[in-house]
């Protein structure tokens, strides 16, 4: 089985995104910046839809290529 490590990465980067957004938006939560709460949440809720969108494309890539 190839591995696509370009989507890997991609998927591990957004993931890493995820966490420091969500990181940023608790810390502005906690000292009472809810703009910039508000606007970590929605880029939080973003992300979600490119990594779907990173694995469907490499799910889709891949079903041509048979496994050896």
């Amino acid at each position: 089985m190839k591995l696509k490590y370009l989507s890997v990465v991609l998927l591990c980067t957004v993931l890493m995104l995820n966490i420091i957004f969500t990181q940023y938006m608790v810390h502005q939560y906690f000292f009472a910046h809810f703009q910039n709460t508000l606007m970590a949440a929605i880029i939080n809720v973003l992300l979600f839809p490119v990594a779907f969108f990173i694995y469907k494309y490499d799910k889709n890539q891949s079903k041509g290529v048979k496994s050896e």
